[in-house]
């Protein structure tokens, strides 16, 4: 055994990833404070080929120094927009026929490992602030709410894995295929 070379990944260009299918999903990020943070999700977005992801509130934009870090060239790639309010981003997807589903830990949920993606159906997830989690009206507004099973004493997890574990479960729920 022995690792692949980059050449044997078969990475395509960025002009290659933009015209490819994309899985029908797309985050939001709710006043995500770090942009190592947002950074780490946009490269979950490119790994995954996410469809894009939407900065809301107080959330970094590119090309932030933090983002541009962790990002590894992944902000070229993924599709991205800025939202002054996650409402507003949750509102315009409802419009557009998404399903939108906050990532947060509340009395009514659906636990991660029980979603089951509908395939034809276009999703958004909603991902918080490290500190408050999810806007409560922005929480109104979704259709529901996944909750990543935790089974430690800290009951929460880095926003940027908590990202990469809800596409992981729902791509593999897609089929696993772009």
């Amino acid at each position: 055994m022995e690792k692949s070379s980059m050449e044997n990944l078969g990475r395509m260009s960025v002009a290659d990833f933009k015209n490819r299918p994309k899985f029908p999903l797309t985050l939001v990020l709710d006043n995500v404070r770090s942009g190592l943070n947002v950074g780490s999700i946009f490269r979950t977005a490119d790994a995954f080929a996410l469809e894009r992801i939407l900065l809301c509130g107080i959330t970094a934009q590119p090309p932030h120094r933090e983002i541009l870090k962790t990002a590894l060239g992944s902000t070229d790639s993924v599709d991205w927009a800025y939202f002054s309010d996650a409402k507003e981003a949750v509102a315009g997807l409802k419009s557009q026929g998404y399903k939108v589903f906050a990532i947060e830990q509340t009395t009514e949920k659906i636990w991660l490992q029980d979603f089951l993606p509908a395939e034809g159906q276009s999703y958004a997830f909603v991902l918080g602030n490290e500190v408050e989690g999810v806007d409560s009206e922005v929480l109104m507004l979704c259709d529901g709410v996944l909750e990543i099973p935790q089974f430690g004493t800290k009951h929460s997890l880095n926003v940027a894995v908590a990202a990469g574990i809800v596409v992981w479960e729902v791509v593999r729920g897609l089929g696993g295929r772009g």
